[in-house]
């Protein structure tokens, strides 16, 4: 974390974040995490995946989200030689 030695400067890091624009993304991400919680979904270690992702247009409704290990978020496909394959179509997991 490169905030070790000094703390953190948040209303630094809050003015950056309304200068990109960056507020209402992270309150629609806010909000659908909070309606998880009020089901009593247990997100604990877990990886909040978007089936469409949000950077191809996908939204924070509930139906675009699931829960994955992060293992499994985090990670690509790769070819037999162990490259990152490009342009896999993304497949369909069991809930």
């Amino acid at each position: 974390m490169p905030y070790t030695k000094s703390p953190r400067p948040y209303k630094h890091e809050y003015q950056l974040q309304k200068k990109r624009a960056e507020l209402p993304a992270r309150m629609e991400r806010q909000k659908a995490r909070r309606e998880l919680d009020k089901e009593g979904i247990n997100r604990k270690g877990k990886d909040i995946e978007h089936i469409h992702p949000l950077s191809k247009g996908g939204t924070n409704a509930k139906s675009n989200i699931r829960l994955e290990t992060p293992h499994d978020n985090r990670s690509f496909h790769r070819n037999p030689d162990g490259s990152v394959k490009k342009n896999v179509p993304y497949p369909k997991r069991k809930k």
